[in-house]
């Protein structure tokens, strides 16, 4: 007899049947941990490949912001008003983008942090066995 979800119900089945899908399980539960640690590990490779590039942004931007900065002492220098201010409100500009760029990477890296890694849950799966023996 099957339920609707396609599980056995076992309350009839002997001991020794029960006994002898130990391996079979044991086997099933060892593949879907490899499984589970196979997309933590997908996952946590994208997100720091995505935050990397997110501070190589951020690194690039502030790195062509340093000519500006050189532009603006250049041109406030040489001339009072409209080419300096501008030139300021540009690395302003930047600089804004960097920030935004550098968070950007930072919460990549973070999120990183918050998956459960599987090697936990393996260990809190042995800790439940040698609990219960």
């Amino acid at each position: 007899m099957t339920t609707p979800r396609g599980f056995r119900d076992r309350a009839d089945d002997s001991l020794l049947t029960l006994v002898g899908e130990i391996p079979e399980l044991v086997r099933n539960l060892v593949i879907a941990e490899i499984d589970a640690a196979k997309v933590w590990l997908a996952r946590t490779a994208k997100d720091g490949g995505w935050g990397a590039l997110w501070v190589f942004a951020a690194l690039f931007v502030l790195f062509w912001s340093v000519p500006v900065l050189g532009t603006f002492v250049i041109a406030g220098l040489s001339s009072w008003w409209p080419v300096w201010l501008s030139a300021l409100v540009v690395f302003f500009g930047m600089l804004i983008i960097t920030a935004v760029l550098a968070l950007l990477g930072i919460m990549r890296f973070r999120k990183i942090g918050e998956r459960q890694n599987p090697v936990e849950s393996i260990a809190l799966d042995v800790k439940e066995v040698r609990d219960e023996l």
